[in-house]
């Protein structure tokens, strides 16, 4: 195993010993440690720079940069040895070399204006910054401690094949992390999640963002609770509760959510929002649906026997052979329903009692309303060709324009007394 002699930039006394291990990389950090310096750079004393472990040889003398150009040693302190004079090997010691005005200082001095450039890879993605970014806005976080000197300054990681510094961390957090170390100001794309840049800010220790990372994770919170339920969450109360309890979905919403095709038997959905719901097929007998919102529901080929539907909007909705009709003689109550512009054509009805509700313009063609409660309903402009109204109470109903062709019985004058026509 080889060892060389390690210099700072410049200088000519205070050499440290270190062995070559397997990697620049941990040449680097040994120098690091050893000087008390920022090791980015090697060179030799004639100024070349070393950038693979091949090049260097046993006992050689090598200058430790931190970013700066090379610039010879000065005068070693009496009773030191001639910098070119290691071990058993001369070397000459390199002619001076003018310093470049353009040289950037340390990093932990800011240098030429603080703006020399830094490159990390955070997770395989290259981020470009300058020193002053990484230590200005947040002197206390990791990345300012990474590239600080000082007491309380931290190793710098392992570097790439390319030198840029490795950390393990997702760059797609990373990002606005260092645009806010850049501008001060914290930006959020649109589609990237504010729980995992905050988990970045508390990593790195950026403390001037948690704050509002925190203010807008909460908002993000507050907004799913607010959002509608969906039929994942309704299957999984479905299979958790008992057959014998009572579940209950009052006043939740339920906006536009699949629930086509469920057991939803005995449910309480009393001021529920199952607005543009699609429902077809359920199985929703003995439902409380009271002052409930269907607006523009699908609820064709579904079960509502014994349904309590008082007062609510189903303004559009869709019941199209819907069965309403319970063999044991229960009778679903839609007493104040908002059913105008609705499609109940094919629908079982006898018995319903739609007392003082609002069915203008809407489809009940070939309805079975055997015995149905019309009592007060306005039935403006509603389609009842081939619908049976046999026994069925249509005494102060609005029939201004009410289709009655093709019905299966004739209307008895009973029936329609005192009716406005």
């Amino acid at each position: 195993m080889k060892r060389v002699v390690l210099f700072r930039n410049g200088s000519g006394v205070d050499g440290k010993v270190v062995l070559v291990t397997h990697s620049l990389e941990e040449l680097l950090v040994e120098a690091s440690q050893k000087l008390g310096v920022f090791a980015t750079l090697l060179f030799t004393p004639q100024g070349g720079h070393i950038n693979d472990l091949r090049l260097i040889r046993d006992d050689d003398i090598l200058y430790v940069s931190e970013g700066e150009d090379f610039r010879p040693p000065a005068k070693p302190s009496p009773g030191m040895r001639p910098a070119g004079c290691v071990g058993t090997r001369a070397m000459a010691t390199p002619s001076p070399v003018p310093a470049s005005p353009t040289t950037a200082g340390s990093p932990g001095q800011g240098g030429a204006e603080g703006r020399e450039w830094v490159t990390l890879n955070v997770g395989g993605r290259l981020f470009t910054t300058t020193h002053a970014t990484l230590v200005t806005k947040e002197p206390n976080s990791m990345l300012a401690k990474m590239f600080t000197l000082g007491g309380e300054s931290l190793v710098p990681s392992c570097r790439d094949a390319h030198g840029a510094f490795l950390i393990d961390r997702s760059y797609t957090y990373f990002e606005p992390i260092l645009n806010y170390l850049r501008n001060g100001t914290l930006i959020l794309d649109p589609g990237i999640n504010p729980e995992g840049v905050l988990e970045e800010a508390r990593f790195f220790g950026i403390e001037g963002a948690i704050p509002e990372l925190e203010a807008v994770v909460a908002m993000k919170e507050s907004n799913r609770e607010m959002e509608p339920l969906k039929r994942r969450h309704v299957v999984e109360a479905l299979i958790t509760t008992h057959h014998r309890d009572e579940l209950r979905f009052q006043g939740v919403s339920l906006r536009g959510a699949d629930l086509s095709k469920l057991d939803l038997r005995n449910i309480n959905f009393k001021f529920a929002d199952l607005s543009g719901c699609n429902l077809s097929g359920a199985n929703m007998n003995g439902c409380c649906l009271e002052r409930a919102n269907l607006c523009g529901a699908t609820l064709e080929g579904a079960q509502l026997l014994n349904v309590k539907l008082l007062c609510a909007n189903m303004e559009g909705a869709n019941l199209r052979a819907c069965n309403f009709e319970d063999p044991a003689g229960t009778r679903s109550n839609c007493e104040g329903v908002n059913l105008r512009g609705a499609v109940l054509e094919g629908s079982m009805l006898a018995g319903v009692n739609f007392r003082v509700a609002t069915l203008k313009n809407a489809n009940l063609k070939n309805c079975d309303l055997r015995a149905a409660v019309l009592a007060g309903a306005d039935l403006e402009n509603c389609d009842l060709s081939g619908s049976d109204l046999q026994e069925a109470n249509l005494r102060g109903a609005n029939l201004k324009d009410t289709a009655f062709e093709l019905m299966l019985t004739p209307l008895h004058m009973s029936q329609t007394m005192t009716c406005d026509l």
